[in-house]
């Protein structure tokens, strides 16, 4: 095969080789090529050892040294890990293995964790070396450990979670030996950081094709409980069927998941994950006025951002990720009430940061349950008449002017500024005029 091979690690690779190194690439850049897809990341595996590496190489970091790991760093292109063949001693933190030893690559890819991920390709004439039968796995779609799945899964712990983001992203099936190994071993996955599980959660979630089905096969193995046991109470929460024909808040919650766009934006699929995490606790079965009885969620949308906010502050997310998704989940119900706002109050909306997630996940969230998209159309087409102008253009009234006419900056500063702006959107286009409204200073009176 010829691989469309990028010129830093294909450099490195024949550097290695022009000194008399065995050197392929390996691993996921390997399994990419085989699917079809285009590599994230470029690794080469060598039987040069580390200090050899070093030598060859003006510019390298030695980060992963102690486990046969030296980074390249190019001129050109992104910087490249070039690890020695090795062997590695028991894994006693359940993340990395205490020393290793440098070996053959037989040996290097039988310590793999998949057996999709321990294949070898020599660029220059296409060959494949397979130890371990991970071609044929690749062709079938099956997620399968290396050897023992209990022992590779002891060694680092944070393979249960990656065994399903591979099976979700790349649309395969889970080997019934590793599936069965990662349900007897998912409470396991609690000793790794929060910021490993957190970049792995999040990449299956903005990654899969399907993320509703990823968030199943994560409830079926047992990890979801284990590191989001907030989204697993959602299962069995029941909903109004007038609303919710779909069923309970885990199903409504899958179907969004499923129908987001290709490569959704991290902000998105998080609040769709979780715009309904505060209904298992605000669910009641009340009475209505006239003697009906359904499901309510009282306040969920709040307390829901509430307990997102929890749940992604856990996972040591970025703050400003955290606020957003947030303000998203605690604002969502609030579309509805569109056509009935204000036009400040309107353009407020529309104008928004977040707006374009929160119009998006109403239409997932509609699309999903009673398919009534009329707010979202309404919406749409209020984007589309204030497409010309700004949604919020630039205050007329400052608190320049506000201090020129002698008042003082302060609470009642603030609601006079805010209701000039106000009527700036609701029309008002003449300065004087929104000046003249407002009340005189005190000392003026």
């Amino acid at each position: 095969m010829s691989a469309p091979v990028p010129s830093a690690p294909l450099d490195i690779l024949h550097t290695l080789r022009a000194k008399g190194h065995e050197a392929y690439l390996v691993g996921g850049c390997v399994r990419d090529l085989l699917l079809g897809r285009e590599p994230q990341d470029w690794d080469v595996a060598t039987d040069a050892r580390p200090e050899q590496i070093e030598a060859l190489f003006p510019k390298t970091l030695a980060v992963g040294k102690a486990f046969g790991i030296i980074t390249v760093v190019p001129d050109v292109g992104q910087p490249v890990e070039v690890a020695s063949y090795r062997a590695d001693s028991p894994y006693a933190d359940g993340r990395r293995p205490e020393t290793v030893t440098f070996t053959d690559a037989r040996a290097d890819a039988l310590r793999r964790d998949f057996t999709v991920n321990a294949l070898f390709l020599d660029p220059d004439t296409g060959e494949i070396r397979d130890f371990v039968h991970g071609r044929a796995d690749l062709e079938a779609r099956i997620i399968r450990a290396i050897g023992d799945p209990a022992r590779r899964f002891a060694e680092d712990h944070l393979r249960l979670l990656r065994a399903v983001r591979f099976a979700a992203t790349l649309g395969c099936a889970l080997e019934p030996a590793t599936f069965t190994a990662i349900q007897q071993l998912a409470p396991q996955i609690r000793r790794i950081s929060a910021e490993r599980i957190r970049d792995e959660l999040f990449r299956l979630l903005t990654e899969s094709p399907q993320a509703g089905q990823a968030l199943q096969l994560l409830r079926d193995s047992g990890l979801l409980k284990e590191i989001l046991p907030e989204v697993e109470g959602m299962a069995g929460v029941e909903q109004p069927p007038e609303f919710h024909p779909e069923g309970d808040v885990f199903t409504h919650t899958k179907l969004m998941l499923n129908a987001l766009p290709p490569r959704p934006s991290l902000r998105l699929a998080l609040a769709v994950l979780l715009h309904d995490v505060g209904k298992p606790s605000t669910a009641q079965y009340t009475t209505l006025p006239d003697g009906t009885q359904r499901w309510r969620f009282e306040n969920h949308a709040a307390i829901g951002a509430d307990i997102a906010r929890a749940i992604l502050e856990r996972l040591r997310a970025p703050t400003d990720l955290i606020n957003d998704v947030c303000a998203i989940i605690a604002g969502h119900m609030r579309l509805a009430d569109a056509p009935r706002m204000r036009t400040s109050k309107l353009r407020r909306l529309l104008g928004g940061p977040t707006f374009p997630d929160e119009l998006e996940l109403h239409r997932l969230d509609c699309e999903s349950s009673h398919a009534l998209l009329d707010v979202y159309d309404f919406l749409k087409a209020k984007q589309a008449e204030f497409a010309a102008e700004p949604v919020l253009p630039p205050p007329l009234v400052t608190g320049r002017d506000l201090i020129a006419l002698g008042h003082v900056p302060g609470p009642p500063f603030a609601k006079y500024l805010r209701a000039c702006y106000d009527r700036q959107l609701e029309g008002e286009t003449d300065k004087a005029a929104l000046l003249a409204a407002v009340p005189p200073p005190p000392a003026a009176r």
